[in-house]
C-alpha cells in the first residue's frame, strides 16, 4: 500500500501555507495542491463559464409540485399554515425550490442561492455550481483527516470546493468555504479525471474533505462509484447535517465517513456554526447502522465546547448510540477565522476528554494535533499494547494482524484492507 513520505508531505504543506499567506497566488505543485483565485472582475463573468457544465442538482422540491404548504415550511410558520388551511390551491406569487440535501433546508427564489451558495434556483431548476470544480486538491496521510482505523499509513487523494452550508466561526479553511465558486479560476473536471489523477498520484484513497463535502454530493456519488469499479477506496470529511435520502446512497456509495460532533450543546451550534445539533446527531447514527466505516472528531474549544457537562455528554452519547469501539478524535483548536482571540487548547483539556471516554468505557478514543503525544496511538482494548504507532499525522508502525491485536488476539474494528 502507499505511504506519504515526509518530502511528499513537507511539499504540501508548503504549498498550503503559501496559499494561507496569499490566498490571490496561484499556487501549483505537480499532483500536490492547487489552489485558484480571481479578481472581482473576473468573478463576474466567471460564472457564465460555470453553468455551461453545471448540472440540474439532485435532492428539491419545486413549489409548484407541492400541495401541502407544511411540507416547506413547517407547522410554527403561521402564515403558510393560514394560506394552507383557507385555500389548499395556495400559489405562490414566483417559483421556489426547497432544497432536501442537508439540514438547512434553503427555500430559494428564482435567481438565489441556498446557504451553501454552490446551489442555484435558476429558471425552475436547482444547479450544482461546485460539480467538478474543486479548489483545492492535495496528497495527504489518511490520519490528516483524520482516520485512525481506515487504511492506515495510506496516502489520500483529497479535494475540496468552495462553498459551506455552515458558517463556524473556527473554520479552519474559510479561504475556500465561505466563498463561492467564481470567486476562483477553475477548470471543470468531470468524475473520470478525477480517477485518472488518483490512479496517477498511487493513491488507493479518494477523500472529500477540506470544505463540507454535503453540498457536492452528486459530484462525490459519481466519483466514487467510479472509484469502487477501479479498486479506489473513497471517504468523506464531513460536519454531518445531511438529510436521510442522500446520506443513505452516500453511506452505499463511499467507504468511510468521519463526522465533525463540534460540541454537544444546541446553544453551541447555533451561536459558532450557524445550525442545529440534532440533525448531526441523527447523521451519526444512521452512519452507524450502515456499512460505511465512521469516525468522529471534536474539536475542543476553549471555553465554548470545552466543559465536563459537554464532554461528558458527547462521550456517553457516542458510547450509548454507536458503541463502545467508535474511534473518537479530541483535537487541538489553532485560534482562526472569527476565533483568533481564543487561545489553543490546553494540551490537559484533551488528556481530561480522553479519560472521560476512557473511563465510560470507549475502546478508541484519540488525542489529535499534539504531536508525540502518547495517546495518538491505537491500545489494544483487551491487553492496553500499543498496536499501531503514530508521530502526528504519521504512523510509524502496525503491528495489527489479520484485523487483531498480535498479542492476546483481540479483534480490533477497523478496515485494514
Amino acid at each position: 500500500m502507499p505511504h506519504l513520505n515526509r518530502r511528499k508531505f513537507l511539499i504540501s504543506s508548503i504549498s498550503t501555507a503559501l496559499y494561507t499567506v496569499s490566498p490571490s497566488a496561484l499556487i501549483c505543485s505537480k499532483q500536490m495542491c492547487s489552489f485558484f483565485s480571481a479578481t472581482d472582475a473576473y468573478a463576474d463573468t466567471h460564472i457564465d463559464e460555470i453553468l455551461k457544465n453545471a448540472p440540474t442538482a439532485r435532492f428539491w422540491l419545486d413549489s409548484d409540485d407541492v400541495q401541502d404548504c407544511l411540507v416547506c415550511h413547517g407547522a410554527n410558520d403561521k402564515k403558510h399554515v393560514q394560506k394552507r388551511t383557507e385555500n389548499k390551491g395556495y400559489a405562490h406569487d414566483k417559483k421556489y425550490i426547497k432544497c432536501q440535501l442537508c439540514a438547512q433546508e434553503c427555500i430559494i427564489a428564482d435567481g438565489e442561492r441556498g446557504r451553501c451558495r454552490a446551489r442555484l434556483h435558476l429558471n425552475g431548476k436547482l444547479i450544482s455550481l461546485v460539480y467538478g470544480r474543486p479548489v483545492a486538491t492535495h496528497i495527504d496521510p489518511i490520519e490528516k483527516k483524520p482516520l485512525n482505523h481506515f487504511l492506515p499509513g495510506a496516502i489520500a487523494f483529497s479535494m475540496g470546493t468552495s462553498g459551506c452550508s455552515l458558517s463556524c466561526q473556527f473554520c479552519q479553511n474559510w479561504e475556500i468555504s465561505q466563498m463561492k465558486p467564481e470567486d476562483f479560476e477553475l477548470g471543470y473536471h468531470p468524475p473520470e479525471t478525477t480517477i485518472t489523477k488518483a490512479e496517477a498520484s498511487t493513491s488507493p484513497v479518494i477523500a472529500f474533505t477540506y470544505n463540507e463535502p454535503t453540498i457536492w454530493t452528486e459530484y462525490i456519488l459519481d466519483v466514487a462509484r467510479l472509484a469502487r469499479q477501479k479498486g479506489i477506496k473513497t471517504v468523506v470529511i464531513s460536519c454531518g447535517i445531511m438529510q436521510e435520502a442522500p446520506l443513505k446512497e452516500l453511506c452505499e456509495a463511499v467507504d468511510a465517513i468521519k463526522i465533525d460532533l463540534k460540541g454537544f450543546s444546541n446553544n453551541f451550534y447555533e451561536k459558532v456554526c450557524g445550525t442545529k445539533l440534532n440533525p448531526v446527531l441523527r447523521s451519526i447514527k444512521q452512519v452507524a447502522q450502515s456499512k460505511a466505516h465512521l469516525e468522529i472528531v471534536n474539536l475542543v474549544v476553549p471555553t465554548l465546547n470545552d466543559s465536563d457537562d459537554m464532554l461528558k455528554g458527547l462521550v456517553n452519547w457516542v458510547k450509548n448510540e454507536t458503541g463502545k469501539d467508535t474511534a473518537i478524535h479530541f483535537t487541538k483548536f489553532h485560534p482562526d477565522y472569527k476565533m483568533l482571540h481564543l487561545p489553543p487548547t490546553p494540551v490537559a483539556t484533551l488528556e481530561k476528554a480522553y479519560i472521560m471516554a476512557k473511563e465510560a468505557g470507549l475502546h478508541y478514543p484519540y488525542i489529535g494535533n499534539v504531536p508525540g503525544h502518547k495517546w495518538a496511538h491505537t491500545y489494544c482494548p483487551g491487553c492496553n499494547n500499543v498496536i499501531i504507532s503514530r508521530n502526528s499525522m504519521f504512523m510509524l508502525e502496525n503491528r495489527i494482524k489479520n484485523g487483531k491485536c498480535p498479542d492476546c488476539g483481540t479483534e480490533i474494528k477497523g478496515v485494514w484492507s
